[in-house]
């Protein structure tokens, strides 16, 4: 048993290690290859989005992969994020003139009004599992996306003013529409730096890491394998899925307002049910449960289409074929052999270094 603990304490330390190691790695060559002026401005162009993927895809491994329940609503709480940052920003664009401060204030924001939406959903949602689940959380991306459709914010000298359906509000001289309609929001500020992107990566892996190796942790994926036992031994289920639950809305919202920074001009249409399919993609193709996996696969992914540009053609076919493959590789064979020597390896480094302290 103390082998065990050992084995399992030394694997998560390297996982842990290897995914620090990974981002800062990548963070550290990309930044040398902007710097030598080596990266093309599409590229650049794609380099806060893919930190706002990776979060979201880590996020969501949460749910999917350390829970097990199937969610397909992730980008509601992306959008939710995302627009409750925008406001943020812009009401605060004449009082705090830093830009960094106001992106600080927005990605923050933006995680508590995600959180409070993971509540209200999750306290009904989470008494389903399965396909029912999936269905409704599903229903609830939709429901966000037609929320903010309908909703009209504007802020002049007396405030903020809200609206749905119409804009039922006149603004004063000097007032701004924030978020107008279906038109979404227009003339926003970028703060959004591929710098910030890193070090939202940092705190979300740092977080969700701690999480996963901790007590609660443990009690999450006791309920995901097994709840009957889990209940049968004093583990609030209810209250391990909703805390994961929720702990993963607050990062979707995080990285919402991280990805809305970035461009001039945000619509619901954004954050559709494409987009939490495509972060479903990224956990399933990096392995349920696998953090860096979820990392990696949010990268290439993203990188794929841009990369695949020269032979525009049969870019999205090569594309298909290559997700195909790594599906297909993740579910080998090969794949659990390969795993399965890696976990030899370090048992028999830890015989070693026990023999050796002996």
């Amino acid at each position: 048993m103390d082998k065990l603990k050992k084995y399992t304490a030394s694997t998560a330390g390297r996982d842990r290690l290897l995914s620090f190691g990974i981002v800062i790695i990548a963070y550290a060559v990309v930044q040398a290859m902007v710097l030598g002026d080596s990266l093309s401005s599409a590229m650049q162009g794609l380099l806060v989005p893919i930190c706002a993927y990776i979060i979201m895809a880590v996020s969501l491994n949460l749910t999917v992969g350390i829970l097990g329940e199937l969610s397909l609503g992730h980008a509601g709480f992306m959008s939710v994020g995302a627009f409750s940052g925008i406001v943020v920003t812009t009401s605060l664009a004449d009082t705090v003139p830093s830009g960094v401060v106001r992106l600080i204030l927005a990605i923050i924001v933006g995680a508590i009004c995600a959180a409070i939406a993971g509540v209200i959903v999750g306290v009904p949602v989470l008494r389903l599992k399965g396909d029912y689940l999936a269905i409704v959380t599903l229903a609830f991306g939709e429901i966000i996306k037609n929320i903010i459709n309908v909703l009209y914010v504007g802020k002049d000298a007396s405030g903020l003013h809200f609206s749905i359906l119409e804009q039922k509000f006149e603004l004063a001289e000097g007032g701004k529409m924030i978020i107008n309609g279906p038109m979404g929001v227009s003339g926003v500020q970028k703060l959004s730096t591929f710098t910030s992107g890193f070090v939202l990566i940092l705190i979300t892996l740092f977080i969700v890491l701690n999480l996963i190796n901790s007590r609660a942790g443990r009690a999450i994926m006791s309920v995901r394998d097994n709840k009957i036992a889990a209940d049968s031994i004093g583990i609030s289920t209810t209250h391990y899925k909703l805390m994961a639950f929720v702990i993963s809305a607050a990062f979707a919202g995080m990285a919402g307002a991280l990805y809305a920074m970035n461009y001039s001009t945000i619509t619901a249409a954004k954050f559709d049910f494409n987009t939490s399919i495509l972060i479903l993609v990224f956990v399933v193709l990096g392995g349920l449960g696998n953090v860096w996996g979820s990392i990696i696969a949010a990268t290439l992914l993203t990188l794929l289409p841009e990369l695949l540009r020269a032979v525009n053609s049969y870019r999205m076919l090569i594309y298909a074929i290559l997700l195909i493959a790594m599906m297909l590789f993740n579910n080998s064979p090969l794949k659990a052999r390969l795993l399965e020597k890696r976990g030899m390896k370090q048992m028999e480094k830890l015989e070693k270094s026990e023999k050796g302290g002996a």
